[in-house]
């Protein structure tokens, strides 16, 4: 299944203690494939610095980019769906570049997808996800 992770269910995955770790490890095995863009990547890269400082971020941007099971994606249009929080839309637009089954995240400014009939996004919590994987 091709995922599109939002940050912030990145960073609730990572951990190997986390409840929410068989999402990280999803993408790790191949189970799942993870598709990012290079925004995707910039904004993991900061946001891991700044909660972890720079040695795990560099040690989790590494197995990002190296791992068999993780997709570049290049979004030739931008949507401009989610207008709350337009920094969202970089993940919105590359779920749509990469046909992926779900965005993953928790952030509520993806609700306003439910309402939009073309493009199809479909959002699911982190919580949702470890349902569906564990199933």
């Amino acid at each position: 299944m091709r995922i599109v992770l939002d940050t912030n269910c990145l960073v609730q995955s990572i951990a190997p203690r986390s409840k929410y770790f068989p999402v990280w490890k999803s993408f790790l095995i191949g189970q799942n494939t993870l598709c990012i863009t290079t925004e995707i990547l910039n904004e993991y890269a900061e946001i891991l610095e700044r909660l972890f400082g720079t040695k795990l971020a560099e040690v989790v941007m590494r197995r990002i980019e190296n791992a068999p099971f993780i997709e570049l994606i290049t979004p030739y249009y931008q949507f401009g769906l989610i207008q709350a929080d337009p920094d969202d839309n970089k993940f919105v637009d590359c779920a749509i570049a990469a046909n992926a089954r779900y965005i993953v995240s928790n952030d509520h400014h993806y609700d306003i997808l439910r309402q939009v009939d073309f493009p199809r996004v479909d959002v699911v919590s982190i919580e949702r996800f470890l349902q569906l994987l564990l199933s």
